[in-house]
């Protein structure tokens, strides 16, 4: 090639590498300047006796049994539940059915205008595989709850992204017992219009404060793998930050909790609320998972709530996900209050384990 070819070449490359840089750097901006807006959802329509709800499959199976009993929990409550077409099926030992399977169900759950309410049956673990296969074009167009914990946390992300609030709440694994306890009665309840306000104890690890936000989050180990997707609702201003978790060793807990720092989510929140951590290790001698959160959390001179019945324990009070919320922490105790159009309802939960 001669002098002149080359030379003109390597301008054609230089021209088209920089042209894709601003694209992309354009594109990032973009991005970027969408994250940093504050979240505003909308809140779905509250349920009325007759109402719709669907009951689908989106991650691990459940056995059909639990399906059956939780469907006559919701009509015990004035509800018509109708079950995905997909439910029931079983793919490769664990998941509720393929991707395209779990994905249909959830369309199917969205598409229908009489369903008005989406209730997952289990989480444990599939959600992310639905996250770009879902728009959330077609999720604000069709606004409604979708209630589940666990690995459901993937799409309360999306759902408030979306512009939607959800619910996060008990499923038909715990509701097939009977669905007469706190647990069910007060996500029941938040359903049809009733909105909590939860007043705490005080916990040894809390840190004082108070503040105003919108309430994102979940389960930490299925959040933290979302950052940067259009399921990464921690990428707005102006959050309440909730997290839980369940069988975590404190280090995998302690590397993802790092990597929310490292990606700024903790320097985007107002607070945050430390849910209940079941069954996770301690081959560290802090005192408990919240004591070693909280000696990261010092510095940011944000209120701390801990220990908040949440999660997968015994008690697993629902949370309006997407929700402007206030949270007051002081020395003999704190409240958690949802700041929207409902039933004022107070909640006062036991002192800590």
């Amino acid at each position: 090639m001669g002098v002149k070819m080359g030379a003109k070449f390597a301008l054609l490359i230089a021209s088209s590498v920089l042209l894709i840089s601003c694209s992309s750097s354009r594109k990032l901006e973009n991005a970027s300047q969408h994250a940093m807006q504050r979240l505003n959802c909308v809140k779905p329509d509250y349920l009325e006796a007759g109402d719709k709800v669907a009951l689908i499959s989106p991650s691990y199976f459940t056995s059909m049994e639990n399906v059956t009993k939780a469907a006559d929990v919701l009509r015990s409550w004035g509800l018509e539940p109708v079950i995905g077409p997909n439910v029931g099926k079983q793919f490769v030992g664990q998941y509720a059915g393929t991707v395209a399977e779990r994905v249909s169900d959830m369309r199917w759950a969205l598409s229908d205008p009489s369903v008005k309410a989406i209730i997952c049956n289990r989480g444990g673990y599939g959600s992310i595989q639905m996250i770009n296969e879902l728009t959330l074009r077609e999720l604000a167009a069709s606004p409604k709850w979708i209630v589940g914990f666990s690995d459901i946390t993937t799409f309360h992300g999306l759902w408030q992204n979306a512009g939607v609030m959800s619910i996060h709440g008990t499923m038909c694994s715990f509701l097939a017992k009977g669905g007469t306890d706190d647990t069910s009665t007060l996500m029941r309840d938040m359903l049809m219009g009733k909105v909590a306000r939860y007043e705490l104890p005080a916990h040894p690890q809390n840190i004082t404060g108070k503040a105003k936000g919108v309430l994102v989050g979940g389960n930490l180990c299925t959040f933290a793998p979302n950052l940067g997707s259009q399921a990464d609702a921690t990428a707005h201003p102006d959050i309440i930050l909730f997290i839980e978790e369940v069988e975590e060793s404190m280090h995998n807990i302690d590397r993802q909790f790092n990597i929310l720092m490292m990606n700024g989510v903790l320097s985007r929140c107002r607070g945050v609320i430390l849910g209940e951590f079941i069954d996770c290790g301690n081959e560290f001698t802090y005192e408990s998972v919240e004591a070693m959160l909280c000696e990261y959390l010092k510095k940011y001179n944000i209120p701390v709530l801990c220990g908040f019945p949440g999660g997968h324990g015994d008690v697993n009070l629902p949370l309006m996900m997407g929700a402007p919320v206030t949270l007051d922490v002081r020395s003999d105790g704190a409240t958690l209050q949802f700041d929207i159009d409902g039933e004022p309802q107070s909640y006062a939960h036991d002192s800590p384990k």
